[in-house]
Order: structure tokens, then sequence, then C-alpha cells
């Protein structure tokens, strides 16, 4: 404890974190990097594989398409209504009288530029899918790819044999963002192992595959870009930092690729809440993290996650920025040009960039000029400068979730719920050997059964905040949560989230509450990293290791007795944290 006073952050980094790996899976980005280092690698969670069999789709992502009912577009509209009367946004109507008539409505000056013009630096380039390597040939054969009309004399030596060529065949495999512009025409089928914070498991996508593509993602990761030698990877420790959406199996699942298929030598597990506590140098606090899929809320009472204020929202940043194309379509404002985020993820790429870059929520009628492309055509890729409206709305849709339409997948196959070893929570048993949730198994009737997170489709960011502080049930308690929520993952970066959520919050609080103030918590760092920043806090000055698991004993036993999701002396972890902070 008074080496922690004395000692420089920088210092206990170096010693304690060189042989740490910190890994934080999501939905659509997994951020893996050393303890030692300042931000992780931050790299879409997918991989394309190369098909041969060329009667299939080509570039294929494993999901359902989203379709709209007549009723769902009631609801979104509704919404749309409500939002545009807070914002004070013009309507259509409104907006199409007051303009020339011999415009079209709402549509704004375009710009229309030649491909020759003004190369923009927001255009995504496609993947170049082809492995070159140079190869010697003793035979008179021509390359592949080569043009018929070559000329043989050009290509061989006088005796007849070819020299060095390069020959062209595809990649097998593709990571991260290279995947996601892949070419339409090329052969290749992406697969997304989670989704909406669950593992990705369909029909058309079983679990023995999903694992198999988490193990390679990761195992690329850390050869790639953290350049750890897989012979080496026993003198190396991993702290997985994970959502509270996943169950247990799923937990049990990743831990065994990280001690069993990557070889490491010990690993804990935290929750991302707890993660995201310490990483801003928080004991007490509603964690509200808006991932790009799947928005959770959990109160933090010193350095202990409560379980029963936990709760699953299933939208986040990608309905946003697919919520965002609907307004412009709405608004007549996109280009002629057919993009679809559900088939091609370069359009989806786009719309992320341009959420990121003009998204904001503010009164009044917002708009911006972006540059829009089209990734329709591999080889004519054209592009706007277009006048983007209501830029205000998409992000309101956090509140009025009926604004945003997510995706559905086909339920997991019932074999993967078969598995009753409950890892990280205590359980117990009744006589007659059934778990005490109603005589039932672990993972029987899975989807009828609540979950340890409480999910909700319909309600709004608003809502869950003040339901799962309420749910504490102390005043005291209570009024500490409203006056330290803290906002992480990449959407909390949008400007006016903020006063916005402090400003419905205190609204929404019954009046019966002694609630006086509620205040949103400024982050020092990067809101996307905070998670995995705060794992890096916990590996490092966890001196004890007693929830640690070794590779051993994993191996051998598959289990392990003790929780790395809890610490027995929570109050002596927030003292190191806070010497770390103060130092």
């Amino acid at each position: 404890m008074d080496y922690l006073k004395t000692v420089v952050p920088s210092q206990l980094m170096a010693e304690r974190g060189a042989n740490l790996v910190v890994i934080n899976p999501g939905s659509a980005n997994v951020r893996m990097g050393f303890a030692s280092q300042d931000v992780p690698f931050n790299i879409p969670h997918c991989i394309a594989r190369h098909k041969n069999d060329a009667s299939r789709l080509l570039v294929r992502d494993q999901r359902l398409n989203c379709r709209a009912g007549s009723s769902h577009n009631a609801e979104r509209e509704k919404s749309y209504d409500i939002i545009a009367s807070l914002l004070n946004i013009p309507f259509l109507e409104e907006v199409s009288s007051s303009e020339n008539p011999s415009l079209p409505p709402k549509m704004g000056r375009v710009d229309s530029l030649s491909s020759q013009q003004n190369k923009d630096d927001s255009k995504l380039t496609w993947t170049d899918v082809m492995d070159k390597s140079i190869k010697s040939s003793t035979s008179i054969e021509r390359p592949v790819h080569s043009d018929a009309d070559e000329d043989p004399s050009q290509s061989t030596s006088e005796d007849g044999n070819r020299p060095n060529a390069e020959e062209s065949k595809y990649k097998e495999m593709i990571f991260g963002e290279d995947a996601l512009k892949i070419p339409p025409s090329a052969s290749y089928c992406l697969n997304r192992p989670i989704r909406r914070g669950h593992f990705n498991i369909s029909q058309n996508y079983p679990s023995h595959q999903v694992l198999e593509d988490l193990r390679t993602i990761w195992n690329w990761m850390l050869t790639e870009k953290l350049h750890i030698n897989p012979k080496d990877r026993n003198l190396y420790s991993v702290i997985l930092v994970l959502g509270e959406t996943f169950d247990n199996r799923e937990i049990k699942e990743m831990l065994s690729i990280v001690l069993g298929d990557l070889g490491f030598s010990t690993a804990v597990v935290h929750q991302e809440a707890i993660a995201a506590a310490f990483g801003n140098g928080l004991s007490t606090t509603c964690v509200v993290n808006i991932g790009a899929q799947v928005t959770q809320v959990v109160c933090v009472e010193d350095g202990v996650a409560l379980p029963h204020t936990a709760l699953a929202l299933p939208y986040g940043g990608d309905d946003i920025s697919r919520c965002l194309l609907w307004v412009q379509h709405r608004h007549r404002t996109w280009p002629s040009f057919k993009t679809d985020p559900m088939k091609r993820p370069m359009d989806m790429l786009m719309l992320n960039k341009i959420k990121e870059t003009y998204s904001q929520i503010r009164s009044g009628s917002f708009d911006a000029v972006a540059p829009v492309h089209s990734y329709e055509h591999e080889k004519s890729s054209g592009h706007q400068k277009t006048r983007l409206s209501a830029l205000s709305v998409p992000p309101m849709g956090l509140l009025y979730p009926r604004l945003l339409i997510p995706e559905e997948y086909p339920p997991p196959p019932r074999p993967w719920f078969q598995d009753c070893d409950d890892m990280l929570e205590d359980t117990w048993q009744t006589n007659d050997g059934l778990s005490g949730n109603g005589g039932l198994g672990a993972w029987d009737s899975y989807q009828m059964l609540p979950t340890r997170l409480k999910k909700f489709d319909n309600i709004g960011l608003i809502e869950a905040i003040v339901s799962s502080v309420l749910s504490t049930g102390r005043v005291d308690l209570q009024r500490k949560l409203f006056c330290s929520i803290q906002l992480v993952g990449g959407v909390a970066l949008t400007a006016g989230l903020a006063p916005v959520v402090e400003q419905r919050v205190l609204s929404t609080i019954p009046s019966n509450q002694p609630v006086e103030r509620v205040v949103v918590l400024q982050s020092g760092r990067n809101p996307l990293f905070i998670p995995w920043k705060g794992g890096v806090i916990l590996g490092v000055l966890d001196t004890t290791r007693d929830a640690w698991i070794h590779r051993e004993d994993w191996i051998k036993n598959g289990v392990h007795v003790g929780s790395g999701r809890k610490y027995k002396d929570s109050y002596f972890l927030q003292s190191q944290v806070m010497c770390y902070y103060n130092t």
C-alpha cells in the first residue's frame, strides 16, 4: 500500500502492465492491447472467409434483413413528430411551403462532383483481396490473370524456363475493417461472432463456427497487432472485460479460448460496468454504456455492481446510423444512390463516419453539408456533396426508441442452452438435483426464463436510467447515483447528449422522490476506451491475484472456485485506485 502511494503511475504500468493483455470484446468492435498502452487497438469484430462455391452469396453477412412493417413505420413517424416538436424542427410541409415551388421539396443545394474533382479523404477504398507471392517456375505456364494476348517470348528465358513470376490467389481470411470493404464481386462470407451482446448463433452460423471465428480474430490481433508469438503466450496474462449481456456459458467459452486455444497462463473476468467506474476513478456511479448495438445501464456502489439495477436496451450507435439514412430519405436530401447498410458493409461504414462527424443534439433545424459516396458499383463510385437535414433527430432515438428499428435474428438452436454449469454465480441445488429456479435446469426454457440482465425493448434511455437508480431503494444512494451518471461507449461522444440526459432525467424522476440534482460527469478520457482502461487499472493494481484462473486448472477442471467479478475487499481496491489517480 505504501508503495502504491509513492510510485509514479507510468512506472507502475511499465512494471506490471507489460505482460498483461486486456481484451474488451463488443458486438461491432473488439478493443485489445497491452496494459502498458495508453489506448488499445479498436478493430471491427468480424472475419471474412473466401468461398470457392461461386453459387453462394458473395459478401454475405450473418444476420437477417430488417423489414419494417406498416405498424413500425407509423410508430417511427409518430416518434419523429414528437422529436421535431421538442427540438423546434420545421415539419416537411412547413419547409415545402416556404421554399421556391420550382425546386424539389427539401432538396437543398447539391453540388455534383466528377470523379476527377477534389479527391475526398472520407472516401473508402475497396480491399485488395488478392494475395500476391513470388513463385519460381521451371515450366512454361501462364500466370493467373495474365493477358491472353501477351507474347510468351516476353515471359520466358532462353532455356524455355519461366523466371520468378508473381502468382495471385484469393486471401483465405480477411479481418477487421478490411473485411467490411471487400468488393461485392469477390466470393467471401462475412461473419460477425457477436450480435446485440450475445454470440451470433443461428441455424446458418453454428456455435462451433462462432467460437472458431472468435479464436481466429483474437489470434490474428495478438499476432499482427500486439506481435505476441504463440510460443510466448504462456508468459502473458489476460484480462477479459465483458459486458453484462453475456451469459455464463458465453463467458466460459471465451475463457476456454484465451486459456486453452490461445495459450495464456492466467486470466480473469471483470464486468464492463465495474471497469468503466474504475476507469474514471469512481467507486459509486450509474454507468450508462451506449455501444454499437446494445445499451447497458448498471449502478455500481463501492466498487460492486448491483445486479438488480442492470438493464439492457437492444439499440445503439449502429441503429442511430441507419436512422440517419431514414431521416434523409424522409427529407429527400439523400442522393439517388442505392445505399443499403444491411447488405453492403461499406455503406454502413460511410453512415457511421457521417454520424460521428455531423450528428449532434441541439435545438432548431441543424443541417450540414457532407460528402456522400456511392458504393453500389466497385469501379465507378460516384459521390456528391449533399446538405443533410435534421441531424439532431437520429441520436434522439435513444430517448424515443420507436424511432429505431433493430434487426431481427433467428433464435439460437436449443442444444446451445443445455449447459447447466453456472460458472460465475453461486447457485443452489434442490433435493431432486434441479436448480432453484422453479425446478428447471439452468438453461432449460431459456427464452421464457428471466436472465441476469433485465431486457426492455421499448423504453428509452431516460426511463432506463431512472428505473435503474430508483431500484436501489435507498434515498442516500439514489442521490449519489443521480449526481454521478457516467456515459461511456462511442455514442457518448455525441455533442449535446449529456445536457439532454441531465434535463430529461431530472424531469422524469417522480415528484415524491427527494432528488434535486442530476449530474452527468465529464470524462477525462475517450468514452469509447474507458471500460478497457478500467480493466487495465484493475489488472495492474490487483496484487492478490486470488481470483485469477490458471491455465492448468482450467484445462484440468474446466471450472474455478471464486469469481473475477467481485473483490472481497472493495474498499482496499478503491484506495489503490485513488492512489493511482493522485500520484
